[in-house]
């Protein structure tokens, strides 16, 4: 489908949904943004959904000014995939082993590694500008700095909520390996902190919203908050490198005999901010949930954990800032879903993949989120399939 404008906002508002179909607060939260003075346009992504500041699925290009709380908290959140020689036969029967040893690789929910990860040990990593990255560290804001230790240790962990690494196959029955998560706690420091900040400002205290609150162009707020910004999107980025080397190391060892290769990795954030030019402007492009999608930009968007999910590429639609959905997107909340699925429900809408199946993850049961196919059909003019690719393994944070 092309997009609907939605009548009488200040700035296009242009969906790629139907907008009867989004709830009530996620489009009032999309006026509100639209009502910010710095505001040059709002792409609306089909997962669309109410979220924290602004809607998750959300593309907001502002001038001169950017958003903390509309970036979120996990800054830097994205996808990693990679294609591999295996293919489904190469497969074992019973594929709990390896899911084991993939939680034993990389440290899942509040967990995190004994000792700092290092890059220089990873097969294939690349480390160039390592300690350069870590040495900027001791410019972020000093309320956070107490967390570098943790910070170190949890590089090349997975995180709870919807984060999760699986081990897919595409319609040709070959193996991707595959992976979701940020910037971890040090991200979230870093965002609260700033968020905490801007709600101060005198330029944000007639807002609609407190959680709109904006850092402007050529002030130390800005200047710091992009300095911390970058930089835990830079840590996000590293993260999910470690990870997936980690990833590759489990997946040498347990196909040994298959000596398995690996293709060009695939990343894509999906929570973070970029510096882009439309219509000869330089504009600040906030994407919160909703990937880059420039021509033959490659790009991920998952499904939910029974469901599969696309590799793509895309299309360069200007109308939509270059950008594509993050997922599926919920369409019921944590809460809801705990209410109204049962650990049965999870295990039948997850059968024929090794997963946990307990009460801890029924959050995130299939059904809880929108059919990523009608995601993908509302999108056609932004981005091309490339893969599709479904789930045998899936760990969760």
């Amino acid at each position: 489908m092309s997009y609907t404008e939605v009548p009488g906002a200040r700035v296009p508002i242009r969906m790629w949904t139907d907008p009867a179909t989004v709830e009530d607060v996620a489009m009032q939260q999309l006026r509100n943004v639209s009502t910010l003075p710095w505001i040059k346009g709002l792409a609306v992504m089909p997962d669309v959904h109410f979220g924290k500041g602004a809607t998750v699925g959300s593309v907001i290009a502002m001038q001169g000014a950017v958003c903390p709380a509309a970036v979120g908290v996990d800054i830097g959140c994205g996808m990693s995939a990679v294609k591999t020689s295996l293919t489904a036969n190469d497969l074992p029967g019973d594929l709990s082993r390896l899911r084991s040893k993939i939680e034993e690789a990389i440290p899942v929910g509040f967990s995190m590694h004994d000792d700092p990860v290092d890059p220089r040990r990873l097969h294939g990593l690349p480390t160039a500008g390592w300690d350069d990255f870590w040495g900027r560290f001791d410019g972020v804001a000093e309320a956070v700095k107490f967390r570098q230790s943790r910070a170190l240790k949890q590089m090349g962990s997975l995180g709870g909520g919807n984060h999760f690494v699986e081990f897919c196959l595409d319609e040709t029955n070959s193996v991707w390996l595959m992976l979701h998560s940020g910037s971890r706690n040090i991200g979230k420091e870093l965002a609260e902190y700033h968020i905490g900040e801007a709600r101060k400002l005198s330029h944000n205290q007639g807002l609609v919203d407190r959680d709109l609150a904006v850092f402007i162009a050529d002030t130390p707020e800005m200047a710091a908050y992009r300095h911390d910004l970058f930089w835990a999107q830079e840590y996000a980025r590293h993260n999910r490198e470690i990870m997936m080397a980690l990833y590759k190391d489990v997946v040498r060892k347990e196909f040994k005999k298959a000596k398995p290769l690996f293709e060009q990795t695939i990343s894509c954030h999906h929570n973070y901010v970029s510096e882009e030019r439309y219509e000869g402007m330089d504009l600040l492009v906030t994407r919160k949930g909703a990937i880059r999608a420039g021509g033959g930009e490659y790009g991920i968007i998952p499904g939910s954990m029974g469901t599969g999910s696309y590799i793509v590429r895309g299309l360069g639609n200007e109308a939509s800032f270059n950008s594509a959905s993050h997922g599926a997107g919920r369409r019921m909340s944590r809460n809801q879903a705990k209410k109204r699925f049962s650990e049965r429900d999870l295990a039948e809408q997850t059968r024929g993949v090794e997963c946990r199946k307990d009460r801890g993850v029924v959050d995130e049961i299939p059904a809880a989120y929108k059919p990523i196919e009608q995601v993908m059909d509302q999108q056609r003019d932004l981005v091309e399939v490339v893969a599709k690719l479904k789930q045998v393994v899936c760990v969760k944070g």
